[in-house]
């Protein structure tokens, strides 16, 4: 099984059993239950719940520099799926992302996800550019 399948399977999972609990607290609490007081509800819920807290402010500082550098555009959308799902599923949907934007002619993958980066067209001529040389962008 490649890298790629492994972070998409986990992804698939990082949604599918954060859910199975939360459909718990709901079915038992309803809407109206406080879900925010009960992160906090004892010394391990709280522990845990810090703990994810500051796994997620890691994996946003560390999403759009490498995003920026490997060419994953949308880095915010990971951001919402950590909110909305959970970190267990936007980290490996992320590096399912950086898996596929490091291979070879990633441009049209993942649905216009990832975009590779252009390098800057660079000239070997040393001195001055005269009118006749000038490349119009």
């Amino acid at each position: 099984m490649s890298k790629s399948a492994i972070y998409l399977t986990l992804a698939v999972l990082g949604a599918a059993v954060p859910y199975f609990f939360f459909l718990q607290f709901f079915t038992v609490e309803g809407h109206g239950g406080d879900f925010f007081g009960a992160l906090f509800v004892n010394g391990a819920a709280g522990g845990f719940s810090a703990d994810l807290l500051l796994a997620s402010l890691v994996f946003w500082v560390f999403l759009f520099p490498e995003a920026r550098r490997i060419g994953v555009r949308k880095p915010w959308a990971f951001v919402v799926i950590n909110l909305l799902i959970g970190l267990s599923c936007a980290l490996p949907l992320f590096l399912w992302a950086r898996e596929r934007a490091l291979k070879p002619g990633a441009e049209s993958i993942a649905g216009g996800v990832i975009e590779r980066p252009r390098p800057a067209q660079r000239s070997t001529r040393i001195g001055p550019v005269t009118s006749n040389e000038r490349r119009t962008p």
